[in-house]
């Protein structure tokens, strides 16, 4: 695990080469350099006798440095991003640990005081397309980045990323490893079947290709390919419409994946067909969403394991009812104080339920999530962009041991440094 002083003199001297070239060759012209401070409280209780822990609470401060500079002039642009993250335990105890907040000993149970990790990404731009190699943010429908808890995951590889003819975007590259968000290192990829850690089909290898075209202002389609080497291949299609009725903004997201296993098939035969269907009404401050989910196939939903889910409809705070069968249903509504004339005031209320799940030892189950979320920005004085949040999370089901309630505080402040 790297130290603090090691991570902050890391970013300092990057930072300082960078901007002595961005002196010499007008890097700086679209730099920006920031640093947002996340203080996280998380609080999971387990209510089942039968649980292996009856409760994950861990207190922690986050600080995530980002540090990017403009691209060079020329035919070829050249510029360099940088990405230093530092967490600092708070409040921890090894009968606690497991949050995801903190790494922690699976000897003694007992996480560090500090851990941190520093990345580093080359970009290149011809034209109207551009390549990034070395530490990434995906967030592409067939992987994105988790930013759940205190630090976000990252993963390492190359993107490529064109947009040379009108609406159409075309996408490529390759993943190499990842790291969690509770840790300072990287490691093979694995995967996730059906909400189930695969730890032992790893590979260093996730290969995709996609293209999205805007067929107008409010209508887009899209279509993927991916393959994690010798474990999995899934396909993605999409299509996304919004829709203005008088006071109304309608809109709808359709999604249908299908996978299957690939090469040595390290994970076994894999059998999953996703249906997903999310559709949304505004009006002023108020928006109502309906989402529809359905699992295909042998398997529940397949994905490279701790990344978010948000490309299906049914994806909750802790929840994305992916279970092999499972029917799914969600209601949510967000409201915007601003149309009250409280800018920076949200809220969101929301329920899933899921049924018909096949599981080990599991016929036709059931499982429900509700949420909670309320958060405040100051927008003036000393304390501007000061963010303040509570989550609160329910989970039921009618197998396992795994109902939990959840909350999470989350104070967050952002700094523009450059």
């Amino acid at each position: 695990m790297s130290r603090p002083s090691s991570l902050i003199r890391g970013v300092a001297l990057l930072c300082a080469a960078a901007g002595h070239a961005s002196a010499a060759t007008g890097l700086t012209d679209d730099a920006h350099v920031s640093l947002l401070t996340r203080n996280f409280y998380f609080d999971r209780d387990y209510h089942d006798s039968g649980a292996q822990q009856s409760q994950r609470q861990e207190w922690a401060q986050g600080f995530i440095f980002k540090a990017s500079t403009g691209y060079s002039p020329g035919t070829l642009g050249v510029g360099l991003d940088v990405l230093g993250l530092l967490g600092v335990k708070l409040d921890s105890s090894p009968d606690r640990t497991g949050s995801e907040l903190l790494p922690y000993d699976h000897d003694d149970g007992r996480a560090p005081d500090t851990f941190g990790r520093l990345g580093v990404t080359l970009k290149l731009r011809l034209s109207q397309t551009e390549l990034h190699i070395g530490e990434l943010l995906p967030s592409l429908p067939i992987l994105r980045y988790n930013d759940g808890r205190l630090l976000p995951q990252t993963f390492q590889g190359g993107m490529l990323t064109s947009r040379e003819w009108g609406g159409l975007t075309l996408h490529a590259g390759q993943i190499r490893s990842f790291s969690p968000r509770s840790a300072a290192d990287s490691e093979d990829l694995y995967v996730s079947v059906g909400g189930r850690t695969m730890v032992d089909a790893r590979s260093d290898r996730f290969n995709y290709l996609g293209a999205e075209y805007a067929l107008d202002d409010d209508t887009q389609i899209g279509a993927w390919t991916a393959h994690l080497e010798d474990v999995y291949r899934q396909d993605y299609y999409s299509l996304k419409h919004a829709e203005r009725i008088g006071d109304w903004l309608l809109g709808g997201t359709l999604g249908l994946f299908n996978g299957r296993e690939d090469g040595s098939a390290l994970a076994g035969r894999l059998d999953n067909q996703a249906a997903s269907l999310l559709v949304s009404a505004n009006r002023g401050g108020h928006t109502f969403y309906l989402g529809l989910q359905r699992m295909y196939g042998d398997d529940g939903w397949i994905t490279i394991d701790r990344s978010l889910g948000s490309t299906l409809a049914n994806d909750m705070f802790a929840n994305t009812f992916v279970y092999a069968g499972e029917r799914s249903w969600q209601l949510r509504y967000d409201y915007d104080f601003a149309a009250l004339g409280i800018p920076g005031l949200t809220t969101l209320v929301r329920y899933g339920h899921g049924d018909h799940i096949e599981a080990p030892g599991v016929r036709n189950g059931r499982e429900w999530e509700r949420d909670f979320d309320i958060a405040y920005t100051i927008q003036s004085g000393t304390f501007k962009s000061l963010n303040l949040r509570w989550r609160n999370a329910s989970v039921r089901r009618d197998f396992g041991d795994t109902d939990f309630d959840e909350n999470r505080l989350i104070v967050s402040y952002p700094f523009d440094l450059y």
